[in-house]
């Protein structure tokens, strides 16, 4: 850990100093909470285990990198590029994901409570088992995503905002779209979403919003609305 906190003393330095490549850099296990890094290039860096939380990283580059079991709660990662990046049993607990490119990533398992992910994609990403739900005090937004061709089997939307989102062509087997207001007042919004070519079979979308959603082609064996 010492060799860690000697490195992160470095590569703040380096910043400062006007460096932004860092690419393969490893970093597994570090505390990098509340730091602040927009625009740098971590691709391919190892991040396993690190404690990210409230870390600000707008508009950077996290293609291919690997931060499974991670803590990013309150991270700001708005405009990041995780394409293929490796994210399952990551903790992104109320993190700011707008505009974020997570197509290909590997998010199973991971916890997505609260998150905005408003406008991003994630396109053939792996989110089997994710957890959606919103929180007590902050609302889950995923209006206008692009999920189209995901895996999101198992996955818990329950209480959502997922206005004209696209789920083309996903997998949305034993999904949780069901409102529970009675649990944090929220009703999952699907107005205007995509579910063409989609399987829901035995899907849970009791209670939702599904005003104007296409299911045209979805496959809906034992799906509950």
């Amino acid at each position: 850990m010492e060799k860690i906190s000697r490195l992160l003393e470095e590569l703040c330095q380096r910043y400062r100093e006007g460096e932004r490549d860092f690419q393969g850099i490893n970093l597994r296990e570090g505390d990098l909470t509340n730091i602040s890094l927009p625009g740098v290039d971590f691709c391919r860096a190892d991040l396993r285990q690190a404690r990210l939380g409230k870390i600000r990283l707008a508009r950077s580059l996290l293609r291919e990198a690997d931060l499974s079991e991670a803590i990013l709660w309150g991270a700001d990662l708005s405009q990041v590029d995780f394409y293929r990046a490796c994210l399952r049993d990551a903790d992104l607990s109320g993190a700011n994901l707008i505009e974020a490119n997570l197509e290909a990533a590997y998010l199973t398992k991971a916890v997505l409570n609260g998150v905005n992910l408003n406008s991003a994609n994630l396109q053939q990403a792996l989110l089997i088992d994710a957890d959606f739900r919103s929180t007590s005090d902050q609302r889950t937004d995923l209006g206008k995503t692009n999920f189209c061709g995901a895996d999101l089997n198992y996955a818990n939307l329950s209480g959502s905002l997922l206005y004209r989102a696209n789920f083309a062509d996903c997998r949305l087997c034993r999904v949780n779209f069901r409102a529970s207001p009675e649990r944090d007042g929220f009703i999952t919004d699907l107005t205007g979403a995509s579910f063409r070519g989609a399987d829901l079979s035995y899907a849970d979308l009791r209670g939702a919003i599904l005003e104007d959603v296409d299911l045209t082609d979805a496959d809906l064996t034992g799906t509950l609305f």
